[in-house]
């Protein structure tokens, strides 16, 4: 007879769900004390593991245990206070709390009458962030927009794009696909990849991609997107989407909305806005001039999971016209109809996103909204930006460095300066990599007018002033380090050659001192170095 599952019981479960719980807040108060990136080596984490799951169930305490020894050693800490890669993917107690509500739950919330709350607090959590974000009145889910919280920008992009075509086209994608001969998309030379990939899948393909030139800023050139469009249209293409970032990821370069907004509207093109990093700092009254002329886009999105305080996944995705995004992803088979649906009185998500399927993503972005508030979140973001501002500041004042780009956030993209001589790319790269192996700190770098330049991203709720004093401190003693190296090994080489020189001279003078040598032993002999030394076939001692 075969043995029943041996499913958790809601007892087994409380008492493991406290160690877990009990786990985590340990983990966060040791988070310090460990290297930010993992130490591993390819293949550590799998040689490790058994070859095959295990036949029969083990104890919890077993796979608590094995959490230590297996997974930990393979984690890099993106929670750690000496993290300063990429961007921030912050998350909280509240946001982790959600998130176990919603994994308890287990909702699948694709529709309204899957789970009416699922739908019904998402839409008013977005509508409350689409007010502290200051977006423009058509992103509410009151006027004819609206918003969601989707997996990514990658995905937000992609479903932005879909829905451009489909308004391009006047709705023909839907049934004969799209035309790639035809269509055209703008991104700048500092857009975020996800742009061409969603380009790609969209089955535009690469040449359909028009790159758009950027000033000494790195932000998109107005007079360049204007000329593009026009060439594009006296050709017969059909321009479709432009997208404008606010905040790029190499060194958070912000696209003119103002001046692009009219551009897109004399054209009809599809204006969506990518904020994914930056958006979220329109919760600060006096960071939102960076976003002027937002009220000209057509979608926006920024991602809660950089530096909201909330964990990955939570995307936030709105369209000015939510008619054109159901209308290129709706599809309702008869296994999805309902009477509330059919009626057209509810908004089924899953018309929104790619999947069908979606979790219920809004409790932990409710439970973040509800502990930290509007002001708590402004002085998250607040107390990073000043961070960072001072930051460049010590660059600014220090000959060893210079900040390359603007800093408006909490990122500074920092050049180092070498000696005369030094590879400075090499250079730049081998300090990036010597501050990463030390452990204390982990940075990330881009590229900046095709030399390499370090970011230092300030993001985790755990960095404090402390923390960026110390990451200085390393970026001038690395810097120290290897300037002294160089200049030893610069030294080293000018002695190398010195030498050479004057064993090459002491050889010369030892052939000129033989040469002497031989022509007095034999005066018939002309010297080495004679000037008038017989013509073949002549005496060289002729009169």
């Amino acid at each position: 007879m075969t043995e029943p599952a041996p499913h958790m019981t809601p007892e087994q479960f409380r008492r493991h769900g406290h160690e877990i719980v009990d786990w985590i807040a340990d983990y966060w108060t040791r988070i310090g004390s460990l290297p930010v990136r993992s130490q591993v080596s390819p293949g550590d984490v799998r040689a490790s593991l058994p070859a095959a799951a295990p036949e029969r169930g083990e104890p919890f305490d077993a796979i608590l245990a094995d959490l230590e020894r297996v997974v930990m050693p393979g984690v890099t800490h993106w929670q750690h206070p000496g993290f300063f890669g990429y961007f921030p993917a912050n998350t909280s107690g509240p946001s982790v709390l959600g998130d176990l509500v919603s994994a308890g739950l287990g909702v699948q919330g694709m529709s309204w009458v899957t789970s009416p709350a699922a739908t019904e607090l998402e839409q008013h959590v977005m509508d409350w962030l689409a007010d502290l974000l200051g977006l423009p009145a058509s992103f509410r889910s009151s006027g004819t927009g609206g918003g969601v919280v989707q997996d990514s920008s990658s995905g937000a992009n992609l479903v932005a794009l879909l829905a451009a075509l489909h308004r391009a086209s006047g709705g023909a994608t839907v049934r004969q696909g799209v035309q790639p001969e035809r269509a055209t998309v703008y991104v700048s030379s500092e857009t975020h990849s996800s742009m061409e990939k969603a380009v790609r899948i969209a089955g535009l393909g690469t040449d359909a991609v028009r790159i758009v030139e950027v000033d000494g800023d790195l932000a998109m050139d107005t007079g360049a997107l204007a000329a593009r469009l026009e060439r594009d249209v006296a050709r017969g293409y059909r321009p479709v989407l432009v997208c404008a970032t606010v905040g790029t990821t190499s060194t958070t370069a912000v696209d003119p909305l103002a001046a692009i907004g009219p551009i897109c509207q004399k054209y009809g093109v599809w204006l969506h806005v990518d904020a994914a990093y930056a958006g979220v700092s329109a919760v600060v009254p006096e960071l939102r001039k960076l976003q002027a002329g937002v009220e000209w886009a057509d979608s926006y999105t920024t991602d809660a999971h950089k530096w909201l305080l909330t964990g990955f996944d939570a995307t936030l995705f709105w369209v000015a016209d939510r008619a054109a995004l159901t209308g290129a992803l709706s599809i309702l088979p008869d296994y999805l109809r309902n009477s509330a649906t059919d009626a057209g009185a509810v908004v089924d998500f899953r018309d929104w996103q790619i999947p069908l399927g979606r979790r219920f993503r809004a409790l932990k972005l409710w439970f973040v909204l509800r502990w930290y508030g509007a002001e708590g979140l402004r002085a998250h973001i607040r107390d990073h930006v000043a961070l960072a501002q001072e930051l460049a500041g010590w660059a600014e004042a220090d000959e060893r460095f210079d900040v390359v780009s603007p800093h408006p956030l909490s990122l500074v993209c920092l050049k180092p300066r070498w000696p005369e001589g030094v590879d400075a790319d090499v250079a730049t790269m081998t300090l990036l990599d010597r501050l990463n192996d030390g452990g204390e700190v982990f940075l990330t770098h881009t590229t900046v007018h095709r030399e390499p330049v370090l970011r230092v991203a300030v993001g985790s709720p755990a960095t404090t002033r402390a923390h960026v004093e110390r990451v200085w401190t390393l970026l001038k003693e690395g810097h120290d380090w290897l300037a002294a190296d160089f200049a030893a090994q610069a030294a080293e080489q000018a002695a190398a050659r010195a030498a050479e020189r004057e064993r090459a001279e002491r050889e010369h003078a030892e052939r000129q001192r033989a040469g002497r040598e031989q022509a007095e032993g034999d005066p018939e002999q002309p010297t080495g170095d004679a000037t008038d030394a017989a013509a073949p076939g002549q005496e060289a001692n002729q009169p």
